[in-house]
């Protein structure tokens, strides 16, 4: 009787772990899955700054550079990354704006950017080149 009682109860254990176990499958699944979720690349931005106030909107319908006298538009372009970095570490936007004038926006993944008027922690910085003027300000995915 002892000798059939480790067999079955180590049976019973091994059923119920492979039960509650998902099957390789699954974990493959979810590896992707996470990984996925990991390298997915923000596609959208609001990038904002102050004194002066300013903000770009970032979006595959348009790009849009606000200040509180002024609106430009610039139709959406795919950002040139840096070389050797991830996607998702800087990108640098070329808008071309009127009389040919290129402006730029560069948005650089930091450890945390702060907007000088807020207790607002931003996980991205940037920097608004148009002209001879160049703007300071803080990112995050919209």
């Amino acid at each position: 009787m002892k000798r059939l009682i480790a067999p079955i109860l180590l049976m019973g254990i091994s059923a119920n772990l492979l039960a509650s176990t998902p099957s390789n499958a699954n974990n493959s699944n979810l590896l992707v899955a996470q990984a996925n979720n990991r390298n997915r690349v923000t596609e959208e931005f609001i990038v904002s700054g102050t004194e002066p106030f300013w903000s770009v909107t970032v979006s595959k319908k348009g790009i849009t550079y606000s200040t509180p006298e002024s609106r430009q538009s610039f139709p959406y372009v795919a950002p040139l990354q840096a070389s050797g970095r991830p996607v998702d570490v800087v990108r640098v936007y070329r808008l071309r704006g009127k009389n040919n004038l290129t402006n730029t926006l560069v948005i650089k993944k930091v450890a945390s950017c702060s907007d000088g008027m807020s207790d607002i922690k931003y996980p991205y910085s940037a920097i608004y080149i148009s002209g001879n003027t160049v703007l300071e300000g803080c990112a995050r995915p919209k």
